[in-house]
C-alpha cells in the first residue's frame, strides 16, 4: 500500500471534498478578500484549502489528524499556511497566531456539528462570520419556522446568538468516501445585540432543553418547577407546547 494512501479515520468523521465544482461553488459563496483572515476547520487534503489561501491576507488550517498535517506541509501550494495540529474544540480563536476578528470556514464531522456551532457561539467575539458543511437534516433544523417538526433545542438556542442562511444542498457523490446522508452549505452571522446576555446563557439552554424534552407536554408540565414569573406567564400560555413559542418567547423565560 503507497505512501500517500489514507485510510479514512471513521473516529474523526472523515469525508473529503472531491467534486471541483463544488469547491469553486464553495469559494464564490464565501467570496474571500485580500482583507480577509481565515481559520480553517478540518482541512482534510487541502482540496478547498488551496483554492482560498491565494486569495486572503492570512489563514490558519486546524486539523487532528496526524497523516493530514503530514500531507498539508507536503503540499507546496500550501507553504505559506500556517497548520495548527490539534482539536478545535480545545482551541480559542484569541490564542491563535492570526488576527481577529477571522472568517471560519469548516467541512466539518458530523458527529461533532452541535458541538462546533456552540464553540463559535463561545467564540462569538473573535469571528465575523462562518461558513459550515453541516448534514441537511441539520440545516433545516437551524432555519426552521416554529410549529415546524424541524423546530427543536438547536433552532432556538443558535437562533438566540446567530443568524442562519442555508446556502445550498450538497449531494453525497462530490464526497470519498461518500456519507450516507445528504450536506448542505450553511452561513452563520452574529446577531448585532444577542438576545440572551451570556451570564443566562446556561440557565436559558436548560430552560430550552426541559422543554423539548418533553415536547409533546404542555409548558405547565414540561416546565412544572422552573421558577416563572407571573407577569412572564401572563404573557404566554403555559397550555401551549414548547414547538410553538418563538425565540424571542423563550428568552422571556429567563
Amino acid at each position: 500500500m503507497g505512501k500517500s494512501k489514507h485510510s479514512f479515520r471513521k473516529k474523526w468523521g472523515q469525508n473529503f471534498l472531491v467534486d471541483p465544482n463544488i469547491i469553486k461553488k464553495i469559494h464564490h459563496t464565501i467570496k474571500p478578500a485580500s482583507i480577509d483572515n481565515i481559520i480553517e476547520i478540518g482541512p482534510g487534503d487541502g482540496a478547498l484549502t488551496q483554492v482560498l489561501l491565494p486569495d486572503v491576507k492570512d489563514m490558519i488550517s486546524v486539523e487532528v489528524d496526524p497523516f493530514l498535517i503530514d500531507k498539508l506541509y507536503d503540499n507546496k501550494s500550501l507553504s505559506s499556511l500556517k497548520i495548527i495540529h490539534d482539536d478545535i474544540l480545545k482551541t480559542n480563536i484569541n490564542d491563535l497566531d492570526i488576527i481577529n476578528p477571522v472568517r471560519v470556514v469548516g467541512n466539518i464531522p458530523y458527529n461533532i456539528t452541535s458541538q462546533i456551532i456552540f464553540w463559535l457561539i463561545e467564540q462569538l467575539d473573535f469571528w465575523e462570520d462562518a461558513f459550515i458543511m453541516v448534514q441537511k437534516e441539520v440545516a433545516q433544523r437551524l432555519v426552521a419556522k416554529a410549529s415546524t417538526k424541524q423546530y427543536g433545542r438547536l433552532t432556538v438556542v443558535v437562533g438566540a446568538y446567530l443568524d442562519v442562511e442555508y446556502c445550498f444542498s450538497i449531494p453525497p457523490t462530490v464526497f470519498i468516501p461518500r456519507p450516507k446522508v445528504n450536506s448542505a452549505f450553511i452561513r452563520f452571522t452574529k446577531k448585532k445585540i444577542a438576545l440572551v446576555e451570556d451570564e443566562k446563557y446556561v440557565k436559558f439552554n436548560n430552560v430550552v432543553r426541559m422543554a423539548f424534552n418533553q415536547r409533546r407536554k404542555m409548558l405547565k408540565n414540561s416546565l412544572k418547577g422552573w421558577d416563572v414569573s407571573e407577569n412572564v406567564k401572563e404573557k404566554i400560555n403555559f397550555s401551549r407546547r414548547p414547538e410553538t413559542l418563538s425565540i424571542e418567547e423563550f428568552v422571556m423565560l429567563v
